[in-house]
C-alpha cells in the first residue's frame, strides 16, 4: 500500500477523489470545491492518495496540529469496501501519528453510522466526546452533532476542540 502526497489540484487523481467525496458525504459534511483547492498548498495539511496493487483505492485528508494528527475524512471507495483495507489504512496512521484526533456521525443516526463506529473501536479508536460540534463549511451550510474519537487520551478535550475550530474551520 502507498500513500502519496497531492499537492496540486490539477493531479489527475483528484477529479476521482472529488468525485467520491461528493457522493460519499452529504453537503453539510464537506467543503466546496473553492474551499477545497487552498488545502493543497496549505502547509498543515496533507492530501493522500491511497493506492494498493496499482489502483487509486482512497484518500485521506489530515491536518497536523499542534500536538495531534486531526483526520478531517477518511474513505475507501466504494468498490474497494469490505476487503480490509480501511484496517491497513488505520495502521499506516498509528505507524506515522501516533496522536490522531477524528470525527464521526454518532452510531444511533444510521447502520452506516453504526458501522463505521464498530471500525474505528476494532481499530484502536475510543469516544472522547459526544458533544462535538462540527462547524458548519460555510453558507448554506449546517453545523453537526458529531463525535470525537481518538488513538490516546487527551489531557484537554476543549483545547483540542478550539484549535481544530480556529485551524480547520476558521
Amino acid at each position: 500500500m502507498e500513500f502519496l502526497q497531492i499537492t496540486s489540484p490539477e493531479d489527475y487523481r483528484v477529479e476521482q477523489i472529488y468525485g467520491s467525496y461528493c457522493t460519499t458525504f452529504c453537503e453539510n459534511e464537506r467543503r466546496d470545491w473553492e474551499k477545497l483547492v487552498p488545502l493543497f498548498t496549505n502547509p498543515k495539511v496533507k492530501i493522500l492518495s491511497i493506492l494498493h496493487e496499482s489502483n487509486n483505492i482512497g484518500y485521506l485528508i489530515l491536518w497536523e496540529l499542534s500536538t495531534y494528527t486531526f483526520v478531517e475524512h477518511f474513505e475507501v471507495f466504494e468498490e474497494f469496501r469490505n476487503q480490509k483495507l480501511g484496517s491497513h489504512i488505520t495502521k499506516y496512521l498509528f505507524e506515522n501519528y501516533p496522536r490522531i484526533i477524528l470525527e464521526i456521525e454518532p452510531e444511533h443516526v444510521n447502520e452506516n453510522a453504526a458501522r463505521r463506529y464498530a471500525f474505528y473501536q476494532r481499530n484502536g479508536f475510543r469516544l472522547i466526546d459526544e458533544m462535538y460540534v462540527q462547524p458548519s463549511y460555510g453558507k448554506g451550510k449546517k453545523p453537526l452533532n458529531l463525535w470525537l474519537l481518538s488513538n490516546y487520551t487527551p489531557e484537554n478535550v476543549k483545547d483540542i476542540k478550539d484549535e481544530i475550530y480556529d485551524i480547520v474551520y476558521h
